[in-house]
């Protein structure tokens, strides 16, 4: 069943000679619980892309829907609404608030959407994600692998139907990165969740579903 479809979607920054089109005519459509990694070159578009999947970057044109709705038909309250609800966002440098706790970090999104903290989900979470005794730490009190799962644990607290990651294993050694892989890996499997991932680990795609080749703002393959 496909959750996620876009069509001729475009990106445009600038006019005239210095246009750059960073997303250029991409369709694309993702199943309920696919695990994709996408690849391709520093600039070829990657994160234009995520972010417009996401709901976080307006397309110039085309139109990407989730469960047949158009996302972008909604106004800006309904797209903070939808992000909130429904897309998991992981980044790289992790966006972690600094004197927000583990617990705080993690919670955030439920807290910004005005409702009670489901506590077996937040156990279950800290659980999974190693971080019991930890809290109550502050971000700059945790290992660059930990602060990763905090913001990992951040995106799938809402239970949302689709988890975004770019690049979430850019900033770690070998170690700690197949232990973010298979964090990741683990909440596909046991949330059915859809995973969407941006990365330049080989090794990393190999172990998704299927995977896209983007190539100056367009897919060039598919495996």
């Amino acid at each position: 069943m496909e959750i996620l479809r876009a069509e001729n979607l475009c990106k445009i920054y600038g006019t005239g000679e210095t246009e750059v089109r960073a997303v250029d005519g991409i369709s694309l459509s993702i199943e309920k619980g696919e695990f994709l990694a996408i690849v391709g070159a520093s600039g070829s578009g990657k994160s234009t892309l995520l972010h417009m999947l996401g709901g976080v970057d307006r397309p110039t044109s085309g139109k990407i829907y989730m469960d047949g709705q158009d996302i972008y038909a909604r106004n800006d309250e309904q797209m903070a609404v939808f992000r909130r609800r429904q897309i998991g966002l992981v980044y790289q440098f992790y966006n972690l608030i600094p004197v927000l706790n583990v617990v705080e970090n993690i919670t955030l999104p439920t807290r910004l959407d005005g409702r009670p903290v489901n506590m077996e989900r937040l156990n279950e979470l800290l659980s999974v994600l190693g971080l019991e005794n930890r809290k109550d730490y502050l971000p700059n009190q945790l290992s660059g692998g930990q602060q990763q799962r905090v913001s990992i644990g951040r995106a799938l607290m809402n239970a949302p139907a689709v988890v975004l990651a770019d690049e979430p294993t850019g900033n770690l050694d070998s170690k700690k990165s197949q232990e973010i892989i298979e964090l990741l890996k683990m909440s596909n499997r046991k949330y059915s969740q859809t995973m969407v991932i941006i990365t330049h680990d080989e090794d990393f795609a190999l172990q998704a579903d299927r995977v896209i080749e983007i190539v100056d703002g367009r897919i060039r393959q598919q495996a």
